[in-house]
């Protein structure tokens, strides 16, 4: 059918390489002829999957990096509200503080606000925080040279490099420990970057959006939350 999405594999009693290639030319994926062996069939089966699979794998590559505003369900006077905030901060450079328990939807509102930014047409890379040790969150953020550590085999770029010019999400920026919050802190001061092992400050133009189901006036109360690094990233806040 016409616009169906099906890879197609044509077996057929009459075959000839003349007719191998005009289904290929029609669009089928492999040819095999009628007295094929099961094994044979299996590998054009197997080969025609892994292309499947690739071709979604793509697709979803390429809708994750189009920086589309996603389209958000919900008519309530509180989503409205929220969502107006999003659309307002979108026409910002701001930094924005997204907070809201787990599960209400602080990626999508991160995406929403680069999506309808002009950084849109620019990487969106979120990062979760807790999912990343201390260890390697500043060489997943800031990149690393080789040999800068035990295993450094080669030099990294680091997520703020890769976001250049787009938006990075940090999610979670509760849950860090104050040591990355210190560098993260300079960061924001001096728009700068260091790759671990490097002397060499980077200059970045990355839109920063943090989010956290915590209450972070409360973790500045407790010690576990720098307080300069709140007010950083509380310019523009989307509860």
């Amino acid at each position: 059918k016409e616009g169906l999405d099906v890879t197609a594999i044509l077996s057929t009693g009459f075959g000839n390489v003349d007719r191998a290639v005009e289904a290929m030319k029609a669009g089928a994926f492999d040819f095999v002829p009628k007295d094929y062996e099961s094994d044979q069939l299996k590998v054009v089966i197997d080969k025609a999957m892994e292309r499947v699979r690739l071709k979604r794998e793509n697709s979803f590559l390429r809708d994750e990096a189009s920086g589309e505003a996603p389209n958000i369900v919900g008519h309530s006077d509180g989503m409205a509200a929220v969502l107006n905030l999003a659309d307002r901060a979108a026409t910002t450079s701001a930094t924005v503080l997204l907070l809201g328990p787990s599960g209400s939807g602080k990626e999508l509102i991160a995406r929403r606000i680069h999506g309808n930014s002009d950084r849109k047409n620019r990487p969106f890379i979120p990062v979760n925080c807790t999912a990343l040790p201390e260890t390697l969150i500043e060489s997943e953020l800031f990149g690393h040279e080789k040999n800068a550590f035990t295993g450094a085999d080669k030099m990294k770029l680091g997520k703020f490099e890769l976001a250049h010019g787009g938006t990075i999400l940090l999610d979670e920026i509760g849950a860090t420990e104050k040591s990355f919050q210190v560098k993260l802190l300079r960061v924001l001061e001096d728009g700068e970057i260091n790759r671990i092992g490097s002397e060499t400050p980077i200059s970045t133009d990355v839109r920063i959006i943090a989010a956290t189901n915590r209450d972070l006036e409360l973790e500045i109360e407790e010690g576990r939350f720098l307080e300069d690094l709140y007010f950083r990233l509380n310019v523009f806040p989307i509860e």
